[in-house]
């Protein structure tokens, strides 16, 4: 398993690995156009949005990856690249539900994971600490759902492409959702730990 570097390196903002960041955000409202167009009495765009998907799933690894191996890990891309993936699990959640592509309880779990995690980041910044690092198990469990929601995509449709898609994709999904939760609860643990010691240092 590969150690996570965390430490900041740099102050410089136009760095290959945040011009990815960058790169996937922009992405998310023209995903989440492409999914909804249908709705609206559009053309379905399907393919757009699936290879959006993708590239946004090569290019969450390549931003982290690059960062270490160069040593950019910055400011800002601790900030971009977990933003970037919880705007595309929204945008994706928004999107297939609307088109009744996923089930809504699947995405209740989702949400209610991100509600969780948010109120432990507004306990923590209580005390003056910004968001913690993105854990490994944080950034499989989004690898997951990145694979899930594209292959869910691709799922709809008749033929054995669509079948098998989409009994893979319900593999990701409770497997990435699993994971989601487990790395959420063990966010808060950490939290608890920083909050308890913050408390012992001021007694």
């Amino acid at each position: 398993m590969e150690v996570q570097e965390t430490r900041v390196q740099t102050d410089r903002v136009l760095t290959i690995p945040n011009l990815l960041s960058m790169a996937r955000l922009v992405g998310v409202p023209i995903f989440l156009w492409l999914v909804l167009w249908p709705v609206f009495g559009g053309p379905t765009n399907d393919g757009w949005a699936i290879v959006i998907l993708m590239l946004s799933g090569v290019s969450d690894y390549l931003d982290g990856k690059l960062a270490r191996r160069w040593g950019q890990i910055s400011r800002l891309g601790q900030l971009l690249d977990p933003a970037a993936d919880r705007l595309y699990i929204v945008s994706t959640l928004v999107g297939l539900t609307w088109r009744e592509i996923l089930p809504w309880w699947v995405t209740a779990l989702l949400v209610a994971r991100e509600l969780f995690v948010g109120v432990v980041l507004l306990r923590l910044n209580r005390i003056g600490y910004g968001p913690l690092n993105v854990s490994f198990l944080g950034k499989a469990a989004t690898f997951n759902l990145m694979y899930a929601f594209p292959l869910l995509l691709l799922g709809v449709g008749e033929g054995w492409v669509h079948r098998v898609a989409g009994v893979v994709s319900w593999a990701f999904i409770w497997w990435g959702t699993t994971l989601y939760w487990w790395a959420g609860i063990l966010y808060a643990v950490q939290a608890r730990q920083i909050v308890k010691a913050e408390r012992a240092a001021a007694v």
